[in-house]
């Protein structure tokens, strides 16, 4: 099983930039859908991104679309967000995530779901002022 460390996030005026990191440990992110899920107080914790590893394709959720960036680095085993114009509502601690993928087709898809978590990173807080 892949270990996740993550790291990136901390405080920015809105319309500014973050990047978080999420590496794997232990072994590679082959087979593995990575991505990250989001959770401000209060509310229940939501997809945001993912990225199939073996394939490259992506999924974002409707809110970040356009803004947010997800890529993957193959030789460092590590999957990049970049999220650029920050808004106040973004604010979260950004968990990373990975789904073990099984068969070749399944491998190529970047859907990742909550309850097929296998690996949770450490969570990093990402705080947007307005």
């Amino acid at each position: 099983q892949v270990q996740l460390v993550e790291s990136g996030g901390g405080l920015v005026q809105a319309g500014g930039s973050l990047r978080l990191s999420c590496s794997a440990s232990g072994r590679t992110f082959t087979g593995y859908a990575v991505g990250w899920f989001r959770q401000a107080p209060g509310k229940e914790r939501e997809f945001v991104v993912g990225i199939s590893w073996n394939s490259g394709s992506t999924n974002y959720a409707d809110s970040v679309k356009g803004r947010f960036t997800i890529s993957r680095d193959v030789a460092k085993s590590t999957v990049y967000l970049q999220m650029n114009s920050l808004k106040p509502e973004d604010t979260a601690v950004y968990s990373c995530a990975a789904q073990r993928k099984y068969g070749i087709t399944s491998s190529l898809s970047p859907l990742i779901g909550a309850d097929q978590v296998d690996s949770w990173g450490q969570g990093t807080q990402v705080t947007v002022s307005s």
